[in-house]
């Protein structure tokens, strides 16, 4: 459940437009509530369903819930950040901010497989180009891997 202030709507077609699987399950609008009048949306993408609502200013999102998009190439990355982050200073380590507050991960499928090296050295210099990313970069990652 994702709580937004007015924006349920406009977010439930912006994130179905940029994930290809994504649809629109089901609209309601709920009257005489504490909030209000509620529109409530049902979405799938990636696979998996949200349910977003516009019930009022009272909630506000923040860093410590973000969504992950694992992706199996540097271009679907690229498409993913550039089509989802709107806030530039909140960027860091493949993580970003889209135009509604709400944090992603952007990672790249091949990382957790550098990340989890038995060799301790190929992963912490994996880890160490990470955390000098905001948007992350395969090739770039490999390479730290790959020389340490």
């Amino acid at each position: 459940m994702l709580w937004f202030d007015k924006q349920a709507g406009e977010a439930a077609k912006f994130y179905t437009s940029v994930f290809k699987d994504g649809k629109i399950i089901s609209t309601q609008t709920l009257t005489d509530t504490p909030s209000g009048t509620v529109e409530v949306l049902d979405i799938e993408i990636l696979g998996q369903r949200f349910t977003l609502m516009s019930a009022g200013p009272l909630f506000k999102f923040n860093e410590a819930i973000s969504f992950q998009v694992f992706c199996d190439s540097q271009e679907e990355v690229d498409y993913y950040w550039e089509k989802m982050s709107a806030v530039p200073e909140s960027e860091q380590c493949g993580w970003l901010k889209d135009k509604f507050g709400v944090s992603w991960q952007i990672i790249p499928t091949k990382m957790t497989e550098l990340l989890s090296d038995p060799d301790p050295k190929k992963a912490q210099a994996t880890t160490q180009a990470m955390l000098q990313m905001k948007k992350l970069d395969l090739a770039k990652l490999q390479e730290a891997h790959d020389q340490a």
